[in-house]
């Protein structure tokens, strides 16, 4: 139980960045680069920055990846620098790097590899728009104008078939829970998408509207109370894969049955994401936003608790 609490603060903090840091909710997502020449040894410090770093081909440059980057699998075999806070400078600058790619928010990052004479490069990964920026810019940095241009060119692309879509269909409010304590029979400690986060820009994305509409929070935790309150038409939640594995879909799927009152429980619209890559604001963004615009707009696809979701291969809403 404590683990997912401790593990979903990590998340908020690196995925989402230190919403609590002075004067970030004001700062615009523009990229901040270094006088970088080359980066043929390449340091990245969060999980999204390395799925990024790989999509555009330039895994075999990356040297070092925190902790928490399991994806691709090939970025486990990096060495491990830490985490967002407690990032091991030693360890970084033991690795020789001519390029660290940081998240625009970690100004304490910046400020140390500065005094060091490191080069970084500052990305936004907070929106959608800060996700499709930083691979372009990574790809201008890195020589890799071409496959970043293609990728972009993709992603806006899906972007538009997805708007298009969805432009005359209602939209519908939905609950994102992104981690929640698991195997206790009941919902406890369910900490939801809130606004001014990338996910929330991805349900807008997919044809809905986010129903929590309250404080600033990018992941709020709430109470059972809280959904009654919200009372969400869909409900989408998010489950580590090795969680959906052990407790199954219909597990996970009953604790919410508990809510009988809720519009998205009582229409059998709660459905269940098994999918390790979901909360992370990389390239894979779209995947997921394609994925929900089928979710939120065509019920019938999948029934509530009988079957478990996953996005590896989703298709746009039809």
């Amino acid at each position: 139980m404590r683990n997912n609490i401790i593990l979903t603060v990590v998340v908020v903090l690196v995925f989402a960045g230190s919403f609590w840091a002075k004067g970030l909710l004001d700062r615009p997502c523009d990229s901040v680069t270094g006088n970088v020449r080359t980066c043929r040894r390449i340091v990245s410090t969060a999980p999204s920055i390395t799925e990024t770093l790989f999509a555009l081909g330039l895994g075999d440059r990356v040297v070092g990846v925190t902790r928490f980057c399991n994806y691709p699998p090939q970025a486990k075999t990096r060495t491990k620098i830490g985490g967002f806070l407690d990032l091991n400078f030693e360890a970084v600058v033991a690795l020789r790097p001519e390029l660290v790619v940081i998240l625009i928010e970690d100004d304490r990052s910046r400020q140390a590899f500065g005094k060091l004479g490191i080069k970084t490069l500052a990305v936004c990964h907070q929106n959608i728009e800060g996700i499709v920026d930083s691979i372009t810019d990574l790809g201008r940095t890195c020589g890799m104008e071409e496959k970043a241009e293609t990728i972009v060119a993709d992603i806006h692309a899906r972007m538009d078939r997805i708007r298009r879509k969805t432009a005359t269909l209602p939209r519908r409010s939905v609950m994102v829970a992104v981690d929640r304590t698991f195997g206790c029979g009941r919902l406890e400690d369910v900490y939801i998408a809130g606004r001014d986060g990338h996910i929330d820009r991805i349900v807008e994305l997919a044809g809905g509207r986010n129903a929590y509409s309250q404080g600033v929070a990018r992941f709020p935790v709430v109470s059972t109370e809280g959904i009654l309150h919200m009372n969400p038409e869909v409900i989408i939640d998010l489950v580590p894969e090795a969680t959906a594995e052990r407790l199954g879909a219909e597990s996970i799927g009953a604790d919410w049955q508990r809510l009988a009152g809720v519009e998205a429980v009582r229409t059998g619209r709660v459905y269940v994401v098994a999918d390790d890559r979901a909360t992370v604001p990389g390239p894979s963004f779209i995947r997921l936003a394609e994925h929900l615009a089928r979710l939120i707009h065509h019920p019938s696809a999948c029934g509530f608790a009988t079957q478990l979701h996953r996005h590896a291969k989703p298709q746009a809403a039809d």
